[in-house]
């Protein structure tokens, strides 16, 4: 069984009810970079850190 982990809201989070998708994205792929340097079981750094390439890809392509 899968272990959930709550991330605590961030301030911006909190005033904003609207976000564009490249914000989104351009964060989530921060925020995959901070757990994947801070995560210690390889499958789990390994896969947050395939993800976020997968989000840098699609990220850089939205933006040509």
């Amino acid at each position: 069984m899968a272990e959930i982990i709550a991330f605590p809201l961030r301030q911006h989070d909190i005033e904003d009810d609207e976000v564009d998708l490249l914000t989104a994205v351009d964060t989530a792929i921060r925020d995959l970079r901070d757990i994947s340097c801070a995560c210690l079981q390889e499958p789990v750094r390994r896969q947050a850190e395939e993800c976020r390439a997968m989000l840098e890809k699609a990220f850089r392509a939205s933006l040509d």
